[in-house]
């Protein structure tokens, strides 16, 4: 089991919630009801974004495949929207902490933020963190964003991808099942390549892949401390435990063969990717590889195609890196949507 948790000046009823086994959603669902508020008031750049003028609206809805998923919006409470940005969270992640401020900051300018827990991710039902089939987890979210797209208050607007980490795998999955479909995507630290620091030895992972067919659900892939090796700030690191729903166990072995293989497809497939790209990675980033990051840049096929790389930055470049760097990143995204966006509208 990974290691309890002790939150700074949370009461021992509280701490009970934490402790408690998260494999599935009714407990998740539990701590993120318990800790919402202390969630929101951590000191954190992300959090000072205020919500005034903003609609936020969260449900739970059965998918095809019979899984109920938790989703959640933020939209401009006045005006239409400019564009709509879907998102696709990280590895072991959720939409309903860190991204609750990112979401903020880009409906506060003027977007429609649509997100989603994947099967088994945060409030969504499912196992944590079990990725049986990559291919099945991307249809699940081109399900739910289709309905999202095929809404008549926003079916005319210009809609973009957002992808962070394996997010940016499951954005460029979902376009290279539907071309066409997008008018553009952002990608944070794409998991293109998973870094070779991060992975197990050859044989190992020889071994483990054997042993996945057999165990798929257990948790026995080597790993590193993630937030570690993806925050930079100090301060900001330690707030990392107060994500209570993220998953922070050894990766399940069909998880880590589904992120592999996945890894390895994308980055076969690198020349078949057509659509606006602004890709923006750590030079630091030990988690996912910045060189693949430069050849998604310099072989895909977009002829609308932009790659900002951050000097000195490591992995989470939204929610590790100093104050002044996360507003850097914040203003390169907004001034991208901005452009594709009236670009799009007056096409």
């Amino acid at each position: 089991m990974a290691p309890t948790v002790r939150l700074q000046g949370v009461s021992d009823e509280l701490q009970k919630v934490l402790d408690a086994n998260m494999d599935e959603a009714p407990a998740r669902r539990r701590a993120r009801e318990a800790f919402q508020d202390i969630q929101l008031g951590i000191d954190h750049i992300l959090f000072k974004t205020p919500c005034d003028g903003l609609k936020m609206k969260e449900s739970y809805e059965v998918n095809s495949r019979g899984l109920e998923i938790f989703s959640k919006s933020w939209l401009p409470e006045v005006s239409r929207p400019k564009a709509l940005v879907c998102y696709c969270h990280g590895y072991g992640d959720t939409c309903t902490f860190f991204f609750e401020g990112i979401a903020r900051k880009l409906a506060s300018t003027g977007y429609g933020v649509f997100a989603m827990d994947y099967p088994g991710f945060g409030l969504s039902e499912g196992l944590h963190c079990y990725i049986p089939s990559f291919d099945k987890l991307v249809d699940d979210v081109i399900e739910h964003y289709t309905k999202v797209k095929e809404d008549p208050e926003f079916h005319s607007l210009p809609t973009f991808l957002f992808g962070q980490s394996l997010g940016g795998a499951v954005a460029l999955k979902m376009h290279l099942k539907q071309p066409n479909v997008w008018d553009g995507a952002i990608l944070v630290a794409p998991m293109c390549k998973i870094a070779d620091d991060m992975i197990p030895p050859k044989l190992l992972t020889q071994i483990l892949i054997g042993v996945a067919n057999v165990l798929p659900k257990q948790k026995l892939v080597p790993n590193k401390d993630l937030a570690a090796a993806a925050f930079r700030d100090l301060k900001n690191r330690e707030l990392t435990a107060y994500n209570v729903i993220a998953y922070k166990d050894k990766p399940r072995l069909r998880t880590a063969v589904e992120m592999l293989r996945t890894t390895q497809e994308i980055e076969r497939r690198l020349n078949e990717i057509s659509l606006p790209l602004l890709i923006l990675h750590g030079e630091a980033d030990i988690v996912t590889d910045p060189s693949v990051s430069k050849a998604l840049y310099e072989k895909a096929r977009s002829s609308d195609k932009k790659l900002k790389l951050y000097k000195d930055a490591y992995h989470s470049l939204l929610e590790g890196e100093p104050d002044e760097n996360i507003i850097q990143v914040f203003s390169d995204i907004i001034s991208w949507l901005d452009e594709h966006s009236l670009k799009d509208t007056s096409c």
